[in-house]
């Protein structure tokens, strides 16, 4: 009796253990996604892409129940994404709303990162709404720069590139970054906001009673999609919180303001 107590539990330890494993690599390897379920509940799916990605075959990607592409336009106030003008000319002949995003320099005045990325994207027409992405890179992490100074800058850079676009720039950013410098300074600007452990605390903006609600959710760093082969294997996945109808709202908004 105890020699078949001892060997039911010595198989179920083993098949917890592969159980286990086998999840940690679908995960590792992009086939499973610790937020897929969550993200599931909502419908509007798309791809934020930079250089990373390496050529990339838009029909291919486009056709992958994806509705929207934000791709990397420009970083601080010189560099420019150098693959952005051959992706936004070849998303653009999809069917997928297409949008630019500009990667926030700590160590760059805002208004001239602003004029860089405003010289760069207006040649393109139709464009959704502007994303700044802001995020810990380098030793920032570690640390981190003064929030008043980053809060001046980043103001500096919203209100030049609302100015211009004629509409509120989405602000990324990652739940370290949002506690330190977007909440409560930044709270009517929509969000977009990355957690791709678990579901955000923030809200939904439908949702949404006080404070800031996302807009905009990056619940995955490893989407496996078909149509690219750059250096990084996967592509970011995104929602849209609300419905369709609110996001044809949203992108029509977005096209004829912008």
């Amino acid at each position: 009796m105890k020699k078949r107590l001892l060997a039911a539990i010595i198989t179920a330890a083993a098949i917890i253990i592969i159980l286990g494993a086998g999840s940690a690599f679908a995960v590792c390897h992009g086939y499973l996604h610790i937020n897929g379920l969550a993200a599931s509940r909502y419908l509007v799916r798309g791809v934020d892409v930079s250089h990373y990605q390496g050529e990339i075959d838009w029909q291919v990607l486009s056709g992958q129940n994806i509705r929207f592409a934000y791709i990397k336009a420009t970083e601080g106030s010189s560099h420019v994404d150098r693959r952005f003008a051959e992706n936004c000319e070849k998303a653009m002949k999809t069917d997928l709303k297409v949008g630019t995003y500009h990667f926030f320099s700590f160590d760059s005045p805002g208004i001239t990162q602003a004029e860089h990325f405003i010289e760069t994207t207006e040649p393109y027409e139709g464009l959704i709404a502007p994303v700044v992405d802001v995020e810990f890179y380098g030793n920032k992490k570690e640390n981190p720069p003064d929030p008043g100074q980053v809060g001046a800058e980043l103001t500096d850079y919203l209100g030049k590139v609302e100015q211009a676009c004629g509409q509120k720039p989405v602000i990324y950013a990652t739940q370290e970054v949002w506690e330190l410098y977007i909440r409560g300074r930044f709270d009517s600007y929509p969000l977009w906001i990355r957690d791709i452990w678990k579901e955000p605390k923030q809200k939904p903006l439908a949702e949404n009673e006080e404070g800031q609600g996302w807009t905009f959710w990056q619940y995955t760093n490893r989407g496996r999609l078909k149509g690219f082969s750059g250096e990084e294997a996967f592509v970011d996945l995104n929602v849209f919180y609300g419905t369709a109808e609110q996001w044809n709202l949203f992108t029509t908004l977005s096209a004829s303001q912008g």
